[in-house]
């Protein structure tokens, strides 16, 4: 039999039927003939194209991946679009080329029972050939131009500023620090992006807003997506949650989205220590802490920074004759979320029942609280 035949038998047993006979007797056909490797993993190659065309990105595919299946998937899956990069051979632009340069890989070595390593193809495959449609975010490549959005500008000198206070806030063990760190980033990004939009009136650069996806891991996505949304929303972007899917997408301009991320990151790895510390404060005093109280935490957090965000955002002095270009740019955010999403919904916030959660929460966004403050004479 040839080997397309092999997988072609393996692709009817395994991926057409979700049973776990099935799956076996698909993973057994190809483990017991290795000539077929080079076009199973061409055949692979094709799926993570398709779902290039049904809008997803490699982020999305891996960040789902390990979602459905585990590590082992996540690395199969980095190797195949990595594969399938180096044979397609398309631009994709900056932002794509990183998220495959960040990408988990599987070693070769890692196939010697073969039947095992069958079975885990056999499964991401499943997956990928089920993955539905996502709203495309490269508007570009309709008009022909590379998909993976616009060729992203090098890094700028204030964006690494930013980026180094925010990994000192991260690393300091005194709240009074993190908060005068994080103050300090959110200043800068406010200003920064207040200059950019200047600057692009006065240049009439006509470029319109992008669209990123950011990953929202559990656990207690709920919160971490509120708290993205409020970060979103200070530094003139705008996010819609995917529950199912476990990212955020996020509309604005390109030094804003690339505020939001630096942003949220952090402010999740400084909840993180503090709802730590508080629980340890928790423990000490003989409360058994639960999975109540980290929910009822981090929701508290989210919703006290959005405050002290959106409080930071109206402190930043803006002149008259700005006040048309940031309206306009408001609008074309706006307009690009609605093409995008022309329906969304609502959820209510669930598990918040734990007042000493919530407390602890509220205190430490207090502490972490970025708001702008009035230059010095």
């Amino acid at each position: 039999m040839s080997t397309s035949g092999t997988v072609d038998r393996a692709f009817r047993s395994a991926l057409y039927d979700t049973g776990d006979d099935t799956l076996d007797t698909g993973a057994s056909l190809l483990a017991a003939d290795p000539a077929a490797d080079a076009e199973l993993a061409r055949r692979g190659e094709d799926l993570v194209a398709s779902a290039w065309q049904r809008g997803w990105q490699p982020a999305d595919v891996v960040r789902v991946v390990r979602r459905e299946l585990d590590e082992t998937h996540a690395r199969l899956a980095g190797s195949l679009i990595r594969a399938q990069a180096l044979r397609d051979g398309r631009v994709r632009g900056a932002r794509w080329e990183a998220q495959v340069a960040g990408l988990p890989t599987s070693e070769a070595a890692a196939r010697a029972d073969r039947f095992s390593y069958a079975t885990a193809v056999l499964e991401l495959y499943r997956l990928l050939l089920r993955l539905p449609a996502l709203e495309p975010l490269d508007e570009a490549a309709g008009a022909g131009e590379p998909p993976g959005g616009r060729e992203r500008k090098p890094e700028s000198r204030m964006l690494g500023r930013i980026r180094a206070l925010l990994a000192k806030a991260e690393a300091t063990g005194f709240p009074e620090e993190a908060e005068a760190l994080s103050a300090k980033a959110q200043e800068l990004m406010a200003r920064h992006s207040v200059d950019e939009a200047l600057l692009a009136a006065r240049a009439a650069v006509t470029e319109g807003p992008d669209a990123v996806r950011i990953g929202v891991d559990p656990p207690y996505e709920q919160a971490k997506a509120v708290l993205l949304d409020a970060v979103a929303a200070a530094n003139h972007c705008r996010a819609v949650w995917n529950e199912a899917f476990g990212f955020s997408t996020v509309v604005g301009f390109a030094f804003d989205l690339e505020a939001v991320e630096l942003l949220y990151t952090s402010l999740l790895v400084q909840a993180t220590g503090a709802m730590t510390r508080a629980e340890a404060a928790q423990r000490a005093g003989g409360r058994k802490r639960t999975k109540t109280f980290r929910q009822s935490f981090l929701a508290a957090y989210a919703h006290r920074v959005g405050v002290r965000l959106a409080a930071a955002a109206a402190e930043v002095p803006v002149g008259e004759d700005l006040l048309p270009v940031l309206a306009s740019r408001e609008v074309a955010v706006g307009e690009r979320m609605d093409r995008l999403f022309p329906e969304t919904t609502t959820t209510r916030l669930r598990g918040v029942s734990d007042a000493a959660g919530w407390e602890e929460g509220s205190r430490a966004a207090d502490a972490a609280q970025v708001r702008g403050r009035k230059r010095l004479p």
